[in-house]
């Protein structure tokens, strides 16, 4: 890629990042958009900051939100979204700090260092391209190189150090903030799978009760055990539709009849179409209540129970320790919190889960063969200028001034994106069928299953199939050259990353902000009259998509920082702009389903090792590939080392994340005795994972309507 197709792909990104900003400005003033912009707030009944009367101040352009986003207290964000949304924010300002740090080195230290080691006539050429400023222009067997080894050594500690800090931090805050919601359901409840049926009664419920009864006589308290609500549900959705016509024609009861007879006919018919609906509604109501019955329910027990205790130490004991000898039958957990569970995934029997999830498996290697095609179309139109040498009719693109550079530059890193944009929510569809109990461990699942699937085929993928390009002249011509044209190649590559991370950046980040597609379907539904403006589009935090690719950016910037530091000034743009839109989107637009009290850090965590250490053997054979094996061999210590630091990790920091210590459950229990709550949490805990087919529920408020109905 030459400088003028990087040229035009930050001309595109910046000019496409200004408008589609200033739109949002301008769209997020006016109060007919407030249920895509402020989805949140209306749900939450929060007041929405718009200027109901019409003025010229919702007309002009304003980016106070920027500022506003930066002000932002972490305390703040910890006590409104949760320690989740709050590790959210802290991986991007983890970038910020990290690649600032980085730049001052790249640009004061490596670019020069690069620039001036062309001494030799051959590379008078290389000096008007971007590999001038990259390890490509070092000679082989420099004494230079050690620079770029003194500079990986730092990088290396830096972002150990950082990793240490990060991970120490939010292991107090996880500890504080599972205390501050020590009053939660979910401290004093167990998760029970696989439980065998009672042979005296021919029921698991008895058998769960007299099991608990025997082995934890002095904790245990109640359990709710869960059937299969299928044909329940159906019923409730059939009834909720049914009470959505019925409001609606009711609506249509107070439209004016004295304009002429046809409306008062139609008003006449509106009126019988409502009895109709609600005698419908009435049989319906009748058949739940039916379903509800206990003699009804008792042969559609399923062997999953939750599982309530006295005390939180009960409840950790229960949830961390072997109940039986065969490791198949009463499987305890700590319970997910009570807006966190998959109710539907609990039918499926514990023993089939191997099968889900190699059916999982099999389903992302599929998608990752695919995936592999357009990626290397894309690095197709990155090497246009060697595609030319072989398709000749191509060449006419350069008849139009400026099409090369905007082919070249722009659109591959445009086309990729859009790709990769489809992939967390496939992703997330294959982690669903592995049977993942709550939406916290399926969101989990699926940011790995996204990043590693990033990694290898946008990452590597594209390295391989570019250097492919781009070398299958000259390796064949000149086969003594071809570790130097490999190392080119490798560093050559940084000038597509660059437009990648200006096109995720600038141009991703600014329409994840516009909303573009929720904004069409809200001016489609109000034009047709199928929605009203006040019903917001409330959608959960999408950490599935934002975490893995904001860690790929990660990945790129430190695997280039020291063979293309031109790279990193990017990346703070990348970040900084981030954060501020992210910021946004959890005040006024995401809800914050879920709080893992920090669970989603361990996962950050790993993605960045793997990054250093990708990084450090990267170096390792670019030394090589330098002729300087002084340098490579002096890389192996300190990649065994990043593997110790990360080994001391796992025992230091991650059981805590994983485990819910004895000792803050025994505190939370007596600062519970002191305060006088222990007894007003006995009776909420069990009530609270009662399945939702099995609650009451109201479906009018009309006078003929059915009364809520309650389990008999």
């Amino acid at each position: 890629m030459n400088p003028e197709s990087l040229v035009a792909s930050a001309a595109i990104n910046l000019g496409l990042a200004l408008v589609v900003l200033y739109l949002f400005s301008v769209l997020k003033k006016q109060p007919g958009n407030a249920p895509v912009y402020f989805a949140r707030r209306i749900a939450a009944g929060e007041e929405v900051p718009v200027d109901r009367p019409f003025s010229l101040r919702r007309l002009r352009p304003s980016v106070s939100w920027i500022p506003a986003a930066f002000r932002l207290s972490e305390d703040e964000v910890l006590r409104r979204r949760g320690l989740d949304a709050l590790v959210v924010l802290r991986l991007f300002k983890f970038g910020i700090r990290f690649f600032t740090v980085c730049s001052v080195v790249g640009l004061l230290i490596l670019v020069p260092v690069n620039y001036t080691c062309q001494e030799d006539p051959s590379s008078v050429k290389l000096s008007h391209s971007m590999d001038s400023f990259t390890i490509s222009s070092v000679r082989r067997g420099s004494n230079r190189l050690w620079v770029h080894f003194s500079c990986l050594c730092f990088i290396s500690f830096y972002v150990m150090y950082l990793l240490h800090k990060e991970y120490k931090s939010i292991l107090k805050l996880r500890i504080l903030q599972i205390g501050y919601h020590r009053q939660h359901p979910d401290q004093f409840t167990v998760l029970v799978r696989g439980i065998p049926l009672c042979t005296e009664h021919d029921a698991r419920g008895c058998s769960v009760d007299h099991f608990f009864s025997k082995y934890y006589p002095f904790t245990y308290q109640s359990y709710q055990i869960i059937y299969d609500g299928q044909n329940i549900e159906e019923l409730l959705s059939l009834a909720s539709s049914i009470e959505i016509k019925i409001k609606k024609l009711q609506h249509k009861r107070f439209q004016k009849c004295y304009l002429g007879h046809w409306l008062c006919s139609k008003f006449r018919s509106d009126f019988a179409d409502v009895a109709v609906y609600e005698e419908r509604l009435k049989e319906v109501c009748q058949r739940i209540r039916l379903l509800q019955c206990d003699n009804i329910l008792k042969h559609k027990e399923l062997p999953v129970a939750f599982v309530s205790f006295k005390s939180r130490l009960g409840a950790a004991l229960a949830a961390e320790t072997q109940q039986h000898v065969n490791p198949l039958l009463w499987i305890t957990e700590f319970a997910p919190g009570t807006n966190d569970i998959l109710w539907h995934n609990l039918a499926i029997p514990y023993r089939r889960l191997a099968v889900h999830r190699i059916g999982a498996l099999i389903a992302a290697v599929l998608l990752i063969v695919f995936f592999a095609f357009p990626v290397t179309a894309v690095q197709g139109i990155v090497q246009f200028e060697k595609v030319k040498k072989w398709f000749p009719l191509a060449r006419a693109v350069q008849l139009i001034p400026g099409l090369n550079s905007i082919l070249t530059g722009y659109l591959p890193s445009a086309i990729l994106n859009g790709f990769i944009y489809l992939i967390p929510y496939a992703m997330l569809a294959m982690a669903s069928l592995e049977g993942c109990v709550s939406k916290s461990k399926r969101d989990m699942k699926a940011c790995s299953m996204v990043f590693y699937f990033l990694v290898g085929n946008v990452f590597f993928l594209s390295l391989l199939s570019g250097s492919l390009l781009d070398q299958i002249g000259e390796s064949f011509a000149h086969p003594k050259d071809f570790p130097s044209h490999l190392a080119s190649a490798v560093s050559a590559q940084s000038d597509f990353f660059i437009t990648y991370i200006l096109t995720d950046g600038m141009s991703g980040f600014s329409l994840e902000v516009l909303q573009l597609g929720l904004l069409s379907w809200h001016f489609m539904k109000v034009s047709i009259g199928q929605g009203t403006k006040e019903d917001p589009y409330l959608y959960g935090f999408p950490y599935y998509r934002v975490v893995p690719i904001v860690s790929l950016a990660i990945l790129i910037g430190m695997v280039y920082a020291v063979i293309a530091p031109l790279l990193l000034p990017f990346l703070i743009i990348y970040f900084l702009l981030g954060y501020a839109v992210y910021v946004n989107q959890m005040q006024d637009v995401y809800e914050i389903v879920y709080d893992t009290c920090g669970q989603y850090w361990p996962y950050i965590h790993h993605y960045i090792f793997i990054t250093v250490i990708l990084m450090q053997i990267t170096m390792i054979g670019l030394f090589g590939l330098k002729s300087k094996p002084g340098a490579s061999i002096s890389t192996i210590p300190l990649l065994v080392l990043s593997c110790l630091f990360n080994e001391y990790c796992k025992i230091r920091f991650l059981p805590t994340f994983c485990h819910r210590p004895v000792q803050n459950a025994k505190d939370n229990d007596n600062l519970d005795e002191m305060e006088g709550l222990a007894e007003s949490n006995l009776g909420s805990a069990i009530n609270a994972y009662q399945p939702p087919w099995m609650r009451p529920v109201c479906f009018t408020e009309e006078p003929s309507s059915i009364q809520p109905l309650v389990t008999s």
